[in-house]
């Protein structure tokens, strides 16, 4: 059983920072992408930024500049440095582990207040 546990999440003033984690764990024994996803109230869940190879990214065109995505396929471990947080970054926040299946975290609340 695969298990993917975000944390970092939390409250914090436009313009700030927040860097959120996810750790995987269990039978893992490949990974090929590792990204975050978010989804706003009311919203449908959207693309925010991934990692193959543990090298290439890719990039919501929302978030570029300000995010940061960063991984380490050793300690099956993905990380989003996100700066200059604004209000319509509210949300949960979702990281993935993709190899042959698709694997999704609980989520963490990400507030970012005006």
């Amino acid at each position: 059983q695969v298990q993917l546990v975000e944390s970092g999440g939390g409250l914090v003033q436009a313009g700030g920072s927040l860097r959120l984690s996810c750790a995987a764990s269990g039978s893992i024994f490949s990974i090929n992408v590792m990204g975050w996803y978010r989804q706003a109230p009311g919203k449908q869940r959207e693309f925010v930024a991934r990692i193959s190879g543990g090298v290439n990214t890719n990039y919501a065109d929302s978030v570029k500049g300000r995010f940061t995505i960063s991984g380490d396929n050793a300690k099956k471990s993905v990380y989003l440095q996100m700066n200059s947080l604004k209000p319509e970054d509210t949300g949960v926040y979702y990281c993935y582990l993709q190899n042959t299946l698709i694997y999704w975290g609980q989520g963490t609340q990400v507030t970012v207040s005006s």
